[in-house]
């Protein structure tokens, strides 16, 4: 038996909804840090953001299954939809650690989650738990980030991986204005995702 343990990246989020940024760094990630696959997880209850805008969970699960669908080395978990009460980075990774021994966990964000890491439950059981792959959009923010992850080392032994990314302008809180105001998503999001939205009129206010 192989004593090389599976590199799987994970990819958190409300995904309300999922849209290209989130696939394309998925994918970035993989191919920069040699992942075997990424794992989307949608949340169940988000303990950090506004409910009210937040679609219900096995929505944004259906629809994050619809946005990878095609992609092979793309899965999804319901662990988190499953669980009741607050939803927690720290003990999602940990469920995961236990039931795979023999993988090493990847957690995959954008810059701006690295900066306000320290502000989730439990930081270093996160950082205990995985190692993280964070994404840099232009030099400036590589620069600040490089001193974020050598902060997060020193105070965490954290296991940190920078990566660039290409700048993109798209966000989850934008398509749902788009939604609301009528406008077209086409090409921010999969078309079956549009689909679904469609159907079962989310975001239209």
């Amino acid at each position: 038996m192989s004593d090389v343990k599976q590199k799987v990246g994970i990819m958190g989020g409300t995904f309300n909804p999922p849209h290209i940024g989130h696939l394309l760094l998925a994918r970035w990630a993989m191919e920069e840090c040699g992942l075997n696959k990424v794992l989307f997880i949608p949340t169940g209850t988000p303990y950090m953001k506004q409910r009210s805008e937040i679609a219900d969970s096995f929505k944004r699960l259906e629809m994050v299954r619809l946005a990878i669908q095609g992609s092979p080395q793309f899965f999804v978990s319901d662990i988190e939809v499953a669980r009741e009460g607050a939803t927690y980075t720290c003990d999602t990774l940990e469920q995961l650690c236990q039931a795979n021994p023999e993988t090493e966990f990847y957690f995959i964000m954008g810059a701006d989650c690295l900066f306000s890491i320290e502000d989730w439950h439990e930081p270093e059981r996160i950082f205990a738990a995985c190692k993280v792959i964070a994404a840099a959009r232009n030099a400036s923010s590589i620069e600040k980030l490089e001193e974020k992850r050598l902060e997060l080392i020193r105070r965490y032994h954290a296991e940190i991986v920078l990566i660039k990314f290409p700048e993109m302008d798209i966000s989850s809180t934008m398509i749902r204005r788009r939604v609301k105001e009528g406008k077209n998503i086409r090409y921010m999001v999969p078309d079956a995702v549009i689909e679904y939205i469609e159907q079962n009129r989310l975001y239209s206010g």
